[in-house]
């Protein structure tokens, strides 16, 4: 899957630590400190700290309930922590790409397949000022990208889950992002779609952006991410995949996941002196 004519290779720029993607100056990573993210303070994430570095490949894995979209959530800053923060550095949280589960997308919404994709240019031109003609070139240039050349008139009521989930990746390529957050981004489509969009998070990794995705698969997980987070609420191991994914990890997070009751309350921790 070619993705260069829409995407710009990422450069090194002059300040130390930082990278210059999509146009966008960003920090050398997302740092989780102490985070915790709670439902009327029941806890969804607890107590996380850790670091996604800049242009790392990221899967999120764990049991369900295990927090994962809510974490996500949180570093698209859809959601605000009950304790701890993400720091996101100098990356302004509209430059941020996020897709979240195909089920939280109304689809019956009258839009066009155009019409969806170009709506990731709103960060950039904002959502009152009119599309040039850059953006309908480049809008065409992600349908082809994503293998849906001449869907731009269809309805997306009208077309398959695999279809449209290439629609939206067509959205992410048009927001240019520096980070890439994805939320279950291949459950429920065809197989052909799967490989086809994996490859383009091939790509993105391949550029220098920072991708993280909420994943369920872990043979998936195992062939194309490096980096793994296996959490249960709480970080349970980060790092490098073959490490995480153990059978001890793994247990550990199942059992971790069955000892978490619906209503657990947040413990507060006090945040450690500057």
């Amino acid at each position: 899957m070619e993705a260069n004519s829409v995407f710009p290779v990422c450069s090194r720029v002059a300040v130390a630590g930082d990278w210059m993607v999509g146009g966008h100056s960003v920090s050398a990573a997302i740092a989780l400190e102490n985070l915790t993210v709670a439902y009327e303070r029941r806890p969804a994430v607890h107590h996380i700290s850790g670091r996604f570095e800049a242009g790392s490949l990221t899967a999120i894995v764990g049991p369900n309930g295990a927090g994962k979209s809510t974490l996500i959530k949180a570093i698209a800053g859809t959601m605000k922590p009950a304790q701890g923060r993400v720091d996101r550095g100098r990356l302004a949280i509209r430059t941020i790409g996020y897709l979240p589960q195909a089920a939280e997308i109304d689809r019956s919404f009258p839009l066009s397949v155009a019409d969806t994709v170009a709506m990731g240019a709103w960060h950039s031109i904002g959502p009152f000022r009119s599309l040039t003609r850059k953006h309908a070139d480049l809008t065409r240039q992600a349908l082809l990208t994503v293998g849906l050349e001449g869907f731009e008139a269809r309805s997306i009521g009208s077309l398959s889950s695999g279809q449209f989930q290439r629609v939206l990746f067509a959205r992410l390529l048009l927001q240019d992002a520096s980070v890439i957050l994805l939320d279950e981004p291949f459950t429920a489509i065809d197989a052909r779609t799967t490989r086809d969009l994996l490859e383009l998070v091939r790509v993105w990794h391949g550029q220098g952006r920072t991708v993280i995705a909420v994943l369920h698969d872990i043979d998936q997980v195992r062939q194309h991410f490096p980096q793994t987070l296996l959490m249960a609420r709480e970080a349970i191991a980060w790092g490098e995949t073959a490490e995480v994914l153990s059978v001890a990890n793994l247990r550990k997070a199942r059992n971790m996941a069955e000892y978490w009751t619906a209503d657990e309350s947040m413990c507060d921790v006090e945040d450690e002196p500057s």
